[in-house]
């Protein structure tokens, strides 16, 4: 057993390292700048799934011409605080950025602004993009769908209908910020594929299998025919998360017009996004002093277990993101081979960004 602690990594040279194999695999040299950010992004605030995991697999979208190198997005409709894009199944991480760079303003001028992308290739890890809300002192409401599969049933079925559909809130605090980064199901398809090829189960039972009985086992997604996914709530109270993927439906394709009742065209994703200009309502001030004061009852709480006090979503991921900036950054066991493919066609090494 190898029991020396997991390389660190610099953030700066991962973040160089995943630009240039995103170029060398064809993407324009301002988007995979962007990309790699965001990956890597999501490595700091620990969501490994959804970080430099999803590299191989965009570098081999970009490969296959199903993830666009090149171009812009059009624009479906435009009004003052609602815009509508299509994307063009251009990289997710970079569609997002530049839909917060048009949004800024005019949620600064009006208060609210929205904006809806069909057609976006996959948009990686939803908690990184809060991070521009914590610093332009905004709310940011963010969902995401993937028209193109689904693994998650409704309530009471069998059959899958929904992707895990995340949820994501952003704002800030006086110290730092919340960052609530959820799905609609209990586990997600990064991690069921995770364990899944390491042999493992999950600790409690958050899948079904077709037949409608509960699972540990990520191997009943790849039965046929398949299980699924449970929603937030798990055999008893799935209706909540059934609700929150309606929710996100709702938000994402139906505001576009465009979802699963259309063909699908591979891995991707429908987008949603709101921002609030805290002053636009009560004010800074005020909205600080309220949510500083919930949270601060939030962490006071009389915890459960001593040892691991009450926290606020995303508290944890702000100070491992501090923490990996300066130390370096610690990746799962399983990326580091999942990308010596894709090195060894475009003669690169991710042991060049070891600190």
């Amino acid at each position: 057993m190898n029991d020396s602690p997991a390389p660190r990594y610099d953030a700066d040279a991962l973040t160089r390292y995943a630009a240039q194999l995103l170029q060398r695999a064809g993407l324009a040299e301002p988007m995979a700048r962007t990309v790699a950010d965001t990956l890597v992004q999501g490595d700091l605030l620990g969501h490994d799934t959804h970080g430099l995991a999803l590299l191989p697999g965009y570098v081999k979208e970009l490969e296959s011409g199903r993830m666009r190198r090149e171009g812009a997005p059009i624009v479906v409709s435009d009004r003052p605080a609602a815009v509508l894009w299509d994307g063009q199944r251009l990289p997710g991480p970079w569609l997002v950025h530049q839909a917060l760079d048009l949004l800024l303003p005019r949620a600064r001028e009006l208060g609210t602004a929205s904006l809806v992308i069909r057609r976006s290739h996959h948009i990686a890890c939803l908690a990184a993009y809060l991070l521009r809300a914590l610093d332009e002192d905004m709310l940011l409401l963010l969902a995401c769908s993937d028209p193109n599969t689904a693994s998650v049933a409704p309530f009471g079925g069998t059959q899958a209908v929904f992707t895990p559909n995340p949820l994501a809130l952003g704002f800030p605090l006086g110290h730092g910020g919340a960052m609530v980064d959820i799905s609609a199901s209990i586990t997600t398809n990064g991690m069921s594929n995770r364990k899944h090829q390491a042999g493992e189960t999950f600790a409690h039972e958050v899948l079904i299998d077709a037949k409608g009985r509960p699972s540990k086992d990520p191997a009943v997604l790849f039965e046929q025919p398949p299980g699924t996914l449970l929603p937030v709530g798990g055999a008893t109270h799935g209706h909540k998360g059934y609700g929150l993927a309606l929710l996100v439906e709702s938000l994402t394709a139906g505001l576009a017009g465009h979802g699963r009742a259309d063909p699908p065209e591979g891995w991707g994703a429908t987008v949603y996004l709101t921002l609030h200009d805290l002053d636009a309502f009560g004010g800074k001030a005020a909205f600080l002093r309220q949510m500083d004061h919930v949270a601060a009852q939030c962490r006071a709480n009389v915890p459960v277990d001593a040892a691991h006090p009450v926290r606020l979503p995303g508290e944890r991921g702000l100070h491992r993101r501090a923490e990996q900036l300066a130390a370096g950054v610690r990746l799962a066991p399983s990326i580091a081979p999942s990308l010596q493919a894709a090195e060894q066609r475009y003669g690169l090494t991710l042991a060049d960004a070891l600190r």
